[in-house]
């Protein structure tokens, strides 16, 4: 399939199509001319955003990778260590002196190359670089296990559309990201509710003026498996009760990540 000509595609084919360019599997001209029709088609960029969601929580199944405690301070050792050798030495007068030397005897020479400076200074910059390469490496792994949700809530209309998903991440961080666009009245907001106990009755955690991603403010809010999350359409300001009091436009409950 071209990603140029994805408006004349069926529903199914668009969505197959938004699922390979979430995979990756896309390349070449085929992705520039993907990545033009996302921009001016926001219908094909939501299937695309509702495949990351999908796939974010198969990726999330890799467990966190720690790095060892004494991790930084060898990398620091290693790069004074480096700088100090590479400091600039005087050729100048060693030169006439090599010139000058007799052949030496193998063993000689193999001792020579076993000090040399040379070869353990490229050593010491090898490590240094491998290193790097590792801790860089493992700090990458930890920042992916960081940004993979741990519980997600996908909200979905009453006609069953998935509208909006909220992902709760291992350092307490709570986002909702809208799937699809929701219309917004003048005057009007989208505000979000989370419900855990129904003796204690929704709490409002987010007011927006229109769908786009925002972090909710649980802030000591109780957060585990199984609680509700709405979406409802409340005036400007927000709820003048305190409780929803506009039509529910999405909901869900949380679900342990995959």
């Amino acid at each position: 399939m071209s990603p140029s000509s994805t408006r004349s595609l069926g529903p199914e084919e668009r969505t197959a199509l938004a699922g390979e360019y979430a995979l990756g599997l896309i390349e070449g001209a085929d992705l520039t001319a993907f990545d033009q029709q996302l921009e001016a088609d926001p219908d094909l960029a939501a299937a695309v955003e509702r495949w990351r969601v999908h796939f974010a929580a198969i990726d999330a199944t890799a467990a966190p990778i720690e790095p060892p405690a004494a991790l930084w301070s060898r990398i620091e050792t290693e790069l004074a260590t480096v700088a100090q050798q590479a400091a600039p030495t005087s050729m100048s007068s060693v030169a006439p002196a090599r010139a000058s030397r007799p052949a030496a005897p193998a063993a000689s020479r193999l001792s020579d190359w076993w000090n040399s400076l040379f070869l353990w200074r490229g050593a010491a910059v090898a490590g240094a670089l491998a290193t790097i390469v590792l801790a860089a490496g493992l700090l990458n792994a930890l920042d992916r296990a960081r940004r993979q949700p741990v519980m997600v809530a996908v909200l979905m209309t009453e006609a069953s559309v998935a509208a909006a998903v909220v992902n709760t991440f291992a350092d307490g961080r709570v986002e909702m990201v809208p799937l699809q666009a929701i219309h917004v009245p003048e005057g009007k907001a989208l505000e979000i509710w989370t419900l855990w106990d129904r003796a204690v009755g929704p709490r409002s955690v987010g007011l927006i003026e229109r769908a786009r991603s925002t972090h909710l403010r649980l802030d000591q809010l109780p957060l585990g498996k199984d609680q509700l999350f709405e979406i409802t359409l409340e005036p400007a300001t927000g709820s003048p009760t305190g409780r929803p009091t506009g039509p529910i436009i999405a909901k869900g409950t949380t679900a342990q990540a995959l």
